[in-house]
């Protein structure tokens, strides 16, 4: 039987996914994306290649698997930013942009814009289990909050409104990907455009 790390096998397991992580930080460094695979990743992670059949069925799902779980703790950061409700929602959007954009410059959240990742009618992850559901949910609470201040204009439909300036993000995101040293820039002028498109008057 295969040595547990950790307490509890829910340690041991979330270990896993830490190496796994770690070692497609590692393998992207090297060699390009398309060339790893799923024994190059058991390898660096110091797993036997069937031992990684038992996390992920494939690269894809793996990737997906690693990018969802890279993502959840700009999610619980993006959560407490969005619930500091005595804050001006202008001052928390400012956070926001800072937090997402800074979760961008990690290679393996990166590799969700990655095409044929994942089926294309999913090619991002969009549903109510993925991290980038959540911020939008929280981003959209954030500008109702500022239009019911006074603080934004009306939008009118503020789903539609966040998508698109989701696109703002996901600009900044690709720049990212082709630039990590551009953080400072790259959060500035997404501040500047997204708020510019929620400003009165």
């Amino acid at each position: 039987m295969p040595r547990i790390r950790g307490a509890s096998i829910g340690e041991h397991h979330e270990m896993v996914w830490a190496d796994l992580a770690e070692a497609m930080r590692q393998l992207l460094v090297e060699r390009d994306y398309d060339s790893i695979n799923m024994g190059h990743l058991a390898a660096r992670a110091g797993l036997a290649r069937n031992t990684l059949y038992n996390y992920a069925r494939d690269k894809s799902a793996l990737v997906l698997a690693l990018t969802e779980r890279a993502g959840r703790p700009t999610v619980e950061r993006v959560a407490a930013i969005a619930a500091r409700s005595a804050d001006p929602a202008a001052d928390r959007l400012r956070e926001i942009i800072e937090a997402v954009l800074e979760a961008f410059t990690d290679q393996v959240v990166q590799l969700m814009f990655r095409p044929g990742l994942v089926p294309p009618a999913a090619e991002e992850p969009k549903g109510p289990d993925s991290p980038f559901h959540a911020i939008v949910a929280e981003v959209e609470n954030v500008v109702r909050d500022g239009i019911a201040r006074g603080e934004f204009r009306d939008v009118g439909d503020v789903h539609l409104a966040v998508e698109l300036l989701s696109g703002v993000m996901r600009a900044g995101a690709e720049h990212l990907g082709r630039d990590p040293g551009a953080l400072a820039p790259t959060v500035r002028a997404a501040r500047e455009i997204v708020l510019a498109s929620l400003a009165r008057g």
